[in-house]
Protein backbone atom coordinates (compact mmCIF):
# COMPACT_ATOMS: atom_id res chain seq x y z
CA UNK A 1 0.00 0.00 0.00
CA UNK A 2 1.23 3.13 -0.75
CA UNK A 3 2.27 5.51 2.14
CA UNK A 4 -0.05 8.80 2.14
CA UNK A 5 1.15 11.90 0.81
CA UNK A 6 2.61 14.14 3.42
CA UNK A 7 0.26 17.00 4.45
CA UNK A 8 1.92 20.35 3.11
CA UNK A 9 1.58 22.87 5.88
CA UNK A 10 -0.52 25.90 5.33
CA UNK A 11 1.44 29.16 4.10
CA UNK A 12 1.11 32.45 4.89
CA UNK A 13 -0.10 32.82 0.98
CA UNK A 14 -3.09 29.61 1.67
CA UNK A 15 -4.59 31.67 4.59
CA UNK A 16 -7.49 34.21 3.75
CA UNK A 17 -6.56 37.48 4.00
CA UNK A 18 -7.38 39.28 7.47
CA UNK A 19 -9.27 41.80 5.38
CA UNK A 20 -11.71 39.34 3.76
CA UNK A 21 -12.07 37.44 7.32
CA UNK A 22 -13.13 40.63 8.92
CA UNK A 23 -15.24 41.53 6.12
CA UNK A 24 -17.30 38.38 6.50
CA UNK A 25 -17.44 38.86 10.29
CA UNK A 26 -18.89 42.42 9.62
CA UNK A 27 -21.60 40.93 7.53
CA UNK A 28 -22.47 38.10 9.69
CA UNK A 29 -23.24 40.77 12.40
CA UNK A 30 -25.06 42.93 9.91
CA UNK A 31 -27.46 40.55 9.03
CA UNK A 32 -27.61 39.07 12.35
CA UNK A 33 -28.69 42.72 13.54
CA UNK A 34 -31.18 42.85 10.73
CA UNK A 35 -33.12 39.37 11.65
CA UNK A 36 -32.96 40.94 15.18
CA UNK A 37 -34.70 44.20 14.54
CA UNK A 38 -36.96 42.59 11.79
CA UNK A 39 -38.34 40.34 14.67
CA UNK A 40 -38.97 43.10 16.94
CA UNK A 41 -40.68 45.39 14.58
CA UNK A 42 -43.08 41.97 13.68
CA UNK A 43 -43.40 41.71 17.76
CA UNK A 44 -44.20 45.20 18.22
CA UNK A 45 -46.51 44.76 14.71
CA UNK A 46 -48.12 41.31 17.09
CA UNK A 47 -48.90 43.74 19.89
CA UNK A 48 -50.57 46.43 18.73
CA UNK A 49 -53.25 44.17 16.50
CA UNK A 50 -53.77 42.13 19.97
CA UNK A 51 -54.04 45.31 21.64
CA UNK A 52 -56.26 47.07 19.33
CA UNK A 53 -58.26 43.91 18.70
CA UNK A 54 -58.70 43.13 22.66
CA UNK A 55 -60.23 46.81 23.38
CA UNK A 56 -62.95 46.59 20.91
CA UNK A 57 -64.76 43.47 22.97
CA UNK A 58 -63.75 44.65 25.95
CA UNK A 59 -65.36 48.34 25.58
CA UNK A 60 -68.83 45.93 25.00
CA UNK A 61 -67.83 43.81 28.06
CA UNK A 62 -67.96 47.17 30.33
CA UNK A 63 -70.50 48.93 28.88
CA UNK A 64 -72.91 46.28 28.80
CA UNK A 65 -71.88 44.92 32.55
CA UNK A 66 -72.51 48.45 34.17
CA UNK A 67 -76.03 48.53 32.16
CA UNK A 68 -76.52 44.88 33.90
CA UNK A 69 -75.49 46.43 37.04
CA UNK A 70 -77.58 49.95 37.12
CA UNK A 71 -80.42 47.55 36.19
CA UNK A 72 -81.67 49.82 33.59
CA UNK A 73 -83.93 47.43 31.93
CA UNK A 74 -85.60 45.80 35.01
CA UNK A 75 -84.41 44.80 38.05
CA UNK A 76 -82.30 41.42 37.90
CA UNK A 77 -83.52 39.20 40.97
CA UNK A 78 -81.35 37.93 43.01
CA UNK A 79 -78.81 40.03 44.42
CA UNK A 80 -75.95 38.38 43.42
CA UNK A 81 -76.48 38.94 40.04
CA UNK A 82 -75.32 42.56 40.16
CA UNK A 83 -72.43 41.56 42.35
CA UNK A 84 -71.50 39.72 39.31
CA UNK A 85 -71.94 42.35 36.63
CA UNK A 86 -69.66 44.15 39.36
CA UNK A 87 -66.96 41.58 38.93
CA UNK A 88 -66.92 41.69 35.08
CA UNK A 89 -66.79 44.86 34.63
CA UNK A 90 -63.81 45.41 37.44
CA UNK A 91 -61.83 42.34 35.44
CA UNK A 92 -62.97 43.96 32.17
CA UNK A 93 -61.30 47.47 33.36
CA UNK A 94 -57.95 45.50 34.35
CA UNK A 95 -57.70 44.26 31.06
CA UNK A 96 -58.48 47.20 29.17
CA UNK A 97 -55.80 49.11 31.14
CA UNK A 98 -53.70 46.30 30.51
CA UNK A 99 -54.35 46.42 26.52
CA UNK A 100 -53.92 50.23 26.50
CA UNK A 101 -50.54 49.94 28.63
CA UNK A 102 -49.26 47.35 25.96
CA UNK A 103 -50.42 49.29 23.19
CA UNK A 104 -48.79 52.51 24.15
CA UNK A 105 -45.57 50.59 24.79
CA UNK A 106 -45.42 49.21 21.87
CA UNK A 107 -46.01 52.72 20.02
CA UNK A 108 -43.40 54.63 22.26
CA UNK A 109 -40.60 51.50 21.25
CA UNK A 110 -41.37 51.89 17.49
CA UNK A 111 -41.54 55.99 17.50
CA UNK A 112 -45.01 56.12 16.50
CA UNK A 113 -46.32 57.80 19.91
CA UNK A 114 -47.40 61.04 19.34
CA UNK A 115 -46.90 62.88 22.04
CA UNK A 116 -47.14 67.13 22.23
CA UNK A 117 -45.44 68.70 25.27
CA UNK A 118 -47.12 71.97 26.17
CA UNK A 119 -47.25 74.09 29.54
CA UNK A 120 -49.49 72.33 32.76
CA UNK A 121 -50.10 72.92 35.89
CA UNK A 122 -48.17 70.00 37.94
CA UNK A 123 -51.51 71.15 40.51
CA UNK A 124 -53.91 70.12 38.01
CA UNK A 125 -52.09 67.13 36.58
CA UNK A 126 -52.23 65.39 40.03
CA UNK A 127 -55.54 66.42 41.12
CA UNK A 128 -56.60 64.31 37.86
CA UNK A 129 -54.09 61.51 38.71
CA UNK A 130 -55.44 61.14 42.46
CA UNK A 131 -58.63 61.47 41.61
CA UNK A 132 -58.88 58.55 38.75
CA UNK A 133 -56.94 56.43 41.48
CA UNK A 134 -59.48 57.73 44.14
CA UNK A 135 -61.22 54.05 44.17
CA UNK A 136 -57.83 52.35 44.33
CA UNK A 137 -56.53 54.65 47.47
CA UNK A 138 -59.55 53.78 49.21
CA UNK A 139 -59.48 50.31 48.93
CA UNK A 140 -55.93 50.26 49.78
CA UNK A 141 -56.67 52.72 52.88
CA UNK A 142 -53.73 54.51 51.70
CA UNK A 143 -53.21 58.04 52.14
CA UNK A 144 -51.36 60.14 49.75
CA UNK A 145 -50.10 63.61 50.42
CA UNK A 146 -48.37 65.71 48.12
CA UNK A 147 -46.51 68.72 49.41
CA UNK A 148 -47.23 72.25 48.64
CA UNK A 149 -50.23 71.06 47.12
CA UNK A 150 -51.60 74.51 45.67
CA UNK A 151 -48.64 76.15 44.53
CA UNK A 152 -46.69 73.44 42.83
CA UNK A 153 -44.62 74.55 39.70
CA UNK A 154 -45.77 74.48 35.91
CA UNK A 155 -44.36 71.71 33.91
CA UNK A 156 -43.67 71.02 30.09
CA UNK A 157 -45.16 67.86 29.30
CA UNK A 158 -48.01 66.22 27.32
CA UNK A 159 -51.02 65.94 29.02
CA UNK A 160 -52.24 62.93 28.47
CA UNK A 161 -48.77 61.03 28.52
CA UNK A 162 -47.96 62.88 32.04
CA UNK A 163 -51.03 61.83 33.90
CA UNK A 164 -50.34 58.28 32.17
CA UNK A 165 -46.98 57.92 33.75
CA UNK A 166 -47.63 59.55 36.74
CA UNK A 167 -51.01 57.45 37.42
CA UNK A 168 -48.34 54.08 36.63
CA UNK A 169 -45.88 55.49 39.82
CA UNK A 170 -48.67 56.70 42.00
CA UNK A 171 -50.33 52.87 41.32
CA UNK A 172 -47.36 51.26 41.85
CA UNK A 173 -46.65 53.00 44.98
CA UNK A 174 -49.78 51.81 46.22
CA UNK A 175 -49.87 48.31 45.15
CA UNK A 176 -46.28 47.79 46.68
CA UNK A 177 -46.77 49.93 50.08
CA UNK A 178 -48.71 48.51 52.88
CA UNK A 179 -52.16 48.64 53.21
CA UNK A 180 -53.03 51.72 55.17
CA UNK A 181 -49.33 52.96 53.96
CA UNK A 182 -48.35 56.27 52.76
CA UNK A 183 -47.29 57.88 49.22
CA UNK A 184 -45.66 61.43 49.96
CA UNK A 185 -45.20 63.49 46.34
CA UNK A 186 -43.20 66.82 46.03
CA UNK A 187 -41.88 68.75 43.60
CA UNK A 188 -39.44 71.81 43.21
CA UNK A 189 -37.61 73.49 40.73
CA UNK A 190 -34.00 72.22 40.12
CA UNK A 191 -31.08 73.58 37.39
CA UNK A 192 -33.98 74.84 34.89
CA UNK A 193 -36.12 72.08 35.29
CA UNK A 194 -38.91 70.49 37.76
CA UNK A 195 -38.32 67.52 39.83
CA UNK A 196 -41.11 65.55 41.09
CA UNK A 197 -40.26 62.65 43.87
CA UNK A 198 -42.59 60.29 44.74
CA UNK A 199 -41.87 57.98 47.55
CA UNK A 200 -43.55 54.85 49.21
CA UNK A 201 -43.27 52.76 52.23
CA UNK A 202 -43.13 49.44 50.34
CA UNK A 203 -39.99 46.69 50.55
CA UNK A 204 -38.23 49.21 48.37
CA UNK A 205 -35.60 47.76 45.33
CA UNK A 206 -31.36 47.09 45.31
CA UNK A 207 -30.29 49.43 42.63
CA UNK A 208 -29.20 46.69 40.60
CA UNK A 209 -32.59 45.18 39.92
CA UNK A 210 -33.23 49.29 38.51
CA UNK A 211 -32.44 48.31 35.20
CA UNK A 212 -34.63 45.03 35.11
CA UNK A 213 -37.86 47.17 36.50
CA UNK A 214 -37.65 49.62 33.96
CA UNK A 215 -37.71 46.96 31.16
CA UNK A 216 -41.59 45.70 30.05
CA UNK A 217 -43.15 42.65 31.69
CA UNK A 218 -40.58 42.94 34.77
CA UNK A 219 -41.64 42.80 38.52
CA UNK A 220 -40.02 43.23 41.94
CA UNK A 221 -41.15 40.78 43.33
CA UNK A 222 -41.21 36.74 42.64
CA UNK A 223 -44.05 36.42 40.85
CA UNK A 224 -45.33 33.19 42.95
CA UNK A 225 -45.28 35.30 45.96
CA UNK A 226 -45.82 39.08 45.04
CA UNK A 227 -48.99 40.34 46.26
CA UNK A 228 -50.18 42.42 43.60
CA UNK A 229 -51.48 42.01 40.28
CA UNK A 230 -50.23 42.90 37.03
CA UNK A 231 -47.84 42.58 34.32
CA UNK A 232 -45.10 44.75 35.22
CA UNK A 233 -45.60 47.47 32.59
CA UNK A 234 -46.25 50.22 34.78
CA UNK A 235 -42.57 51.57 35.60
CA UNK A 236 -40.90 50.88 31.62
CA UNK A 237 -44.37 52.96 30.93
CA UNK A 238 -44.10 55.41 32.94
CA UNK A 239 -40.07 55.63 32.29
CA UNK A 240 -40.57 55.66 28.43
CA UNK A 241 -43.15 58.52 28.70
CA UNK A 242 -41.13 60.64 30.70
CA UNK A 243 -38.31 60.42 28.25
CA UNK A 244 -40.47 61.07 25.25
CA UNK A 245 -41.77 64.30 27.26
CA UNK A 246 -37.80 65.32 27.21
CA UNK A 247 -37.14 64.61 30.82
CA UNK A 248 -36.46 61.67 32.90
CA UNK A 249 -37.37 58.92 35.59
CA UNK A 250 -34.75 57.41 38.02
CA UNK A 251 -36.10 54.80 40.57
CA UNK A 252 -33.90 54.30 44.06
CA UNK A 253 -34.11 53.73 47.63
CA UNK A 254 -35.96 56.24 49.56
CA UNK A 255 -34.17 57.74 52.58
CA UNK A 256 -36.31 55.75 55.35
CA UNK A 257 -36.84 52.37 53.27
CA UNK A 258 -39.41 51.87 50.27
CA UNK A 259 -38.91 52.94 46.39
CA UNK A 260 -38.05 56.70 45.35
CA UNK A 261 -38.90 57.50 42.18
CA UNK A 262 -37.46 60.93 40.62
CA UNK A 263 -39.38 62.69 37.76
CA UNK A 264 -37.45 65.20 36.03
CA UNK A 265 -39.32 67.42 33.62
CA UNK A 266 -38.83 70.92 31.77
CA UNK A 267 -40.65 73.93 33.27
CA UNK A 268 -41.69 76.27 31.12
CA UNK A 269 -39.67 79.15 29.78
CA UNK A 270 -40.45 82.70 31.31
CA UNK A 271 -42.93 84.67 29.23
Amino acid sequence: MADAAPCRPLTPKDAPPAADAAARRKARRAAHSRLEARAEEHRRSFLRMVSHELRTPLNSILGFSELIGAEIYGPLGAPQYKEYAGLIRDSGQKLLALANQVLEIARLESGTADLATRREPLDHVLDDVLDGLAEEIRGRRAEVIVLGQGALPDIVADPKGIRTALTALVSNALAYGPEGGTVRISAEIQDGGVTLTLIDQGPGVAQHDVPRLLRPFEQGENALTRRGEGAGLGLPLAYMLCRGMGGGLALGPGPDGGLKAVVRLAKPAVP
